[in-house]
């Protein structure tokens, strides 16, 4: 068995099999390590596997040993790369398809404990008053410090209708809150929209997922089925991000031309530009995106294209801060890993990687501000500022027929 395990380790450093092999394969040629990897550093793993599989206290599988050491490997790296079971794997695409069973947010591991980005709306986490940067100490009264995420996923995950309860660590709070949390099937609609007064809409986007584009262009043309639009608030609070090409999908819709967002990475697959097509569905009609510290990654990529390009006006808080491209890459036998490949950077160039979308007008959020409340503050600062740009828009047209 440890000479298939080490015949495995081998494939998983040429990276073989799974996605843009030639790239990937050549990457390693090129590393100055590539010679002295397989000679001293994998002789010294498999010494070490070794001693695990007949020294460690319990009787593990190979099996089991070589899950642990994928998860080591690929979370070592950084937050959002991971090793992926069949049960890991199904999951998230069960998550981008949008119907999954849980909690409903999305958590990453920070300074080991598990942070929350984001609560999805209407969720069982949303409901029970989790927030996004709150840090989730313990499980079910059990602590959670240094234990991997997707041993932490599944913990959180379970079947609809039984309860979990979390302790909660929140900024400006001393002690511990517990929380119970009843989970559910998570069904999630990722485009509502409503109007809001005349001649003004309202788009709420809570992540994005495989059909979030179309959903996005279905609900602007409902928008405007009586009329075409004179100003348009999306609301990215509290999106944690999704699929990268929905958000380019849904930027490209209000920005006529020009540069949308590029990646760099290692490899050259890696590095991308997406540049906007000709049209604008809202036909320049002024737009306000609403962000939070809960708006991650994709959302990021909306706001900082629509605010490099001068589309949009960005109010709100300054968003999350997640400035890396991971690409998903099937094994082959319903594993996979989700290796962070590139960072993304905003059509001026600005890398959001730590640092996050700083909103052209700051609001801050009231107390128990939600999307729907009347007492959303940052929604009713949309609305002005879009009745502000409209008023800006028409001046001019007015000027020019009085000159004439």
């Amino acid at each position: 068995m440890l000479k298939v395990f080490l015949t495995l380790w081998l494939a998983l450093i040429s990276i073989t099999g799974y996605a843009e092999e030639t790239d990937l394969q050549q990457a390693v040629n090129d590393s100055p390590q590539a010679e002295r990897l397989p000679l001293q550093e994998l002789r010294l793993f498999t010494q070490v596997f070794e001693q695990v599989r007949t020294g460690y206290v319990k009787d593990l599988s190979d099996s089991q040993l070589f899950d642990s050491a994928m998860q080591g490997l690929l979370t070592g790296l950084d937050p959002h790369s991971s090793y992926l079971n069949q049960q890991d794997y199904q999951q998230l695409q069960e998550y981008t398809s949008g119907d999954y069973g849980g909690l409903g947010m999305e958590v990453i591991m920070d300074k080991g404990l598990i942070r929350v980005v984001s609560p999805i709306d209407n969720s069982p986490a949303a409901k029970a008053g989790i927030q996004a940067g709150d840090f989730i100490v313990e499980i079910d009264n059990k602590p959670v410090r240094g234990i991997i995420l997707q041993k932490a996923i599944a913990k959180l995950r379970g079947k609809k209708g039984s309860s979990i309860r979390l302790g909660i660590l929140r900024e400006g709070e001393t002690e511990v809150l517990e929380l119970s949390v009843v989970r559910d099937i998570i069904h999630i609609n990722s485009v509502r929209s409503r109007i809001l007064e005349e001649g003004f809409g309202y788009m709420r986007i809570s992540q994005f997922q495989i059909n979030s584009d179309h959903e996005f262009k279905a609900a602007l043309s409902e928008l405007q089925a009586d009329g075409a639009l004179q100003g348009l608030a999306i609301d990215l609070r509290n999106n944690p991000g999704g699929l990268m090409p929905m958000s380019v999908e849904i930027a490209d819709t209000l920005i006529d031309k020009g540069l949308l967002v590029y990646t760099e990475g290692r490899l050259p697959s890696a590095n991308q530009q997406f540049n906007a097509t000709s049209g604008d569905l809202l036909n320049g009609a002024p737009v306000v995106v609403i962000i939070n510290g809960g708006s991650a990654s994709a959302s990021e990529i909306v706001a900082g294209a629509l605010q490099d390009q001068g589309r949009a006006t960005i109010l709100g808080t300054q968003s999350f801060g997640k400035g890396s491209v991971q690409t998903l890459m099937p094994l082959g036998d319903g594993r996979a890993i989700k290796l962070t490949t590139a960072r993304y950077f905003t059509p001026s160039g600005r890398s959001i990687q730590g640092e996050g979308i700083v909103p052209d007008i700051v609001v801050e959020p009231t107390d128990k501000d939600t999307q729907t409340s009347d007492t959303d503050n940052q929604l009713k600062a949309a609305v002005d500022q879009l009745k502000k740009l409209n008023a800006g828009n028409q001046e001019p047209l007015a000027t020019l027929g009085q000159d004439i």
